[in-house]
């Protein structure tokens, strides 16, 4: 093998390497910015809702009060137990849509390459971990030849949940992670 051959086969591994060091290091970042998606979208909490905030604040005074009939040693039988009668047995219920499931918002995130998923998925994740693991798997096919990454959430309500609707995620969910993109990315270059 000549010089310039063996030149030439030494650039070609030095290219193929860092293609392979590019790709790793898209996955790294994109698993990361997957996982920040998942982890700020709002699930669904009947509590939070404004239609039930006098109940939830009843609940914790009655709650609250149970607690502190226990600083006055009065009240306590010799076991230290609350006495018979003392203790308010009573709660407003929080209001929420018959067969009502948080995690459909989360369980909507798809991962796709080139062209935005179009579609919503009948998934409900509250935890995430079944979205997650859909979208490293997807995450885990990208090669160099992939022109464009989407994070999809094709809900009706995803725009309102972007731009403040829930008070779980007041300054969105897409738009933050994409704040801390440039850091995976830089992350997993180093090897992070």
């Amino acid at each position: 093998m000549s010089n310039s051959q063996n030149f030439l086969s030494s650039i070609n591994a030095f290219v193929d390497k860092a293609k392979a060091k590019n790709e790793l290091v898209v996955k790294k970042a994109c698993i990361e910015i997957l996982q920040d998606i998942i982890r700020m979208s709002p699930v669904g909490n009947p509590e939070l809702w404004a239609i039930n905030q006098t109940a939830v604040a009843y609940n914790i005074a009655v709650s609250d009060y149970n607690s502190s009939l226990r600083d006055n040693p009065d009240n306590l039988t010799k076991n230290g137990r609350l006495k018979k009668g003392l203790k308010v047995n009573d709660s407003m219920d929080i209001k929420k849509r018959a067969n009502y499931s948080g995690g459909r918002f989360r369980g909507n995130w798809q991962v796709t390459f080139n062209v935005p998923a179009s579609v919503e998925l009948d998934r409900i994740d509250p935890s995430g971990m079944d979205t997650l693991k859909d979208g490293i798997e997807q995450i885990g096919r990208y090669t160099n030849g992939v022109q464009s990454i989407y994070f999809t959430n094709n809900l009706p309500y995803s725009v309102r949940l972007e731009f403040g609707h829930s008070k779980q995620a007041p300054n969105g969910i897409v738009r933050v992670a994409a704040l801390n993109a440039q850091v995976h990315f830089e992350n997993a270059a180093k090897g992070g």
